[in-house]
């Protein structure tokens, strides 16, 4: 059997480990996603009140009424309709193919080729928070564009119940809406916050899933199985909660903000002017708005994304995580 025939015999993950890997994990990002997205349309609607309430609040002479995560779904079903948890689902599905695919396979790479494990098979703490950071920020810079049509595209429900006009008919209308009024770089608004949150999160979940599931690994009794990563999982969603939500809340923020015909914002000129603004106006706590329904999703999604990615890899021949 010549070399070439050889290898067209091996299996696909063999092949083409990288695409292989890249695929399965966009595959089990799209199931946590669709099962988790009514939380992220909520904790959106959560970030985004408490600006509305300094702007809006400060030209009635009063404050708007805040509601709770458990409150503000109700309201969601009972004006705009149950379907309307979902309205975004689609951008937000596109852009974790993107996302999810990049962050796993730069991870590993970086894990197994650039940065190297110890003798143990062990990977040093610091190292995998490197791995983690930077693969999340990649992934994040190249997913920019799908996450601002969903952020914009969940908003539209309560620009319908405020009699404003909607922006968009869609997501492909949103994203050539967004091209024409600013450019490429309208795409990319936000990113530099959505870059430094998607580091922040990945150090807590891509970081502690690999470093807690390995701990496990080699000084317990536990086997790589369904419990580990549950033990796992449960770890990294906290951890990317309780780093991640401050930064979300500005990328939120920036994101959803109106633009001049150039792309730049008119209300924040910079993440850390979104930031100041935040903590002046509402206080620093505000900088956690959104953090229980932020954690009640991080922990189903990594719960369900974990489970099911390294389920699917064991399927596929591909080793575990």
């Amino acid at each position: 059997m010549s070399p070439a025939e050889e290898e067209r015999s091996l299996p696909l993950p063999e092949r083409w480990p990288r695409a292989s890997k890249f695929a399965l994990s966009a595959c089990a990002a799209a199931v946590a996603e669709l099962v988790t997205f009514p939380l992220d349309l909520t904790k959106t609607r959560l970030q985004i009140q408490g600006e509305a309430a300094v702007r809006d609040g400060a030209a009635a002479g009063q404050a708007l009424p805040y509601r709770g995560m458990l409150r503000t779904a109700a309201g969601i079903a009972q004006e705009e309709g149950v379907r309307k948890l979902w309205q975004g689902a689609t951008p937000a599905v596109y852009r974790h193919i993107v996302y999810t695919g990049v962050r796993m396979v730069t991870y590993e790479h970086l894990r197994d080729s650039m940065l190297g494990r110890v003798e143990d098979e062990s990977f040093p703490l610091w190292k995998s928070v490197v791995g983690g950071m930077s693969a999340g920020a990649i992934g994040q810079f190249f997913a920019s564009p799908t996450d601002l049509v969903k952020v914009q595209m969940q908003m539209e429900g309560k620009r319908k119940l405020e009699g404003k006009p909607l922006r968009f008919r869609g997501v492909h209308h949103a994203f050539l809406k967004i091209l024409s009024e600013g450019g490429v770089r309208g795409l990319w608004a936000g990113w530099v916050p959505n870059v430094q949150r998607a580091a922040l999160v990945n150090m807590g979940d891509l970081t502690t899933y690999d470093s807690v599931k390995h701990f496990l690994l080699l000084n317990t009794p536990l086997v790589d199985n369904s419990v580990t990563h549950s033990v796992s999982s449960a770890c990294s969603g906290l951890v990317a909660a309780v780093l991640g939500t401050p930064a979300d809340v500005v990328k939120t923020r920036i994101m959803n903000q109106p633009r001049d015909k150039q792309g730049r914002g008119l209300l924040y000129k910079s993440s850390m002017n979104c930031l100041i603004q935040t903590v002046q106006g509402e206080g620093f706590m505000s900088l956690y708005k959104g953090f229980i329904p932020t954690w009640m999703r991080m922990a189903p999604w990594s719960l369900v994304f974990w489970l099911t990615y390294e389920q699917i890899r064991r399927m596929c021949g591909v080793t575990s995580f």
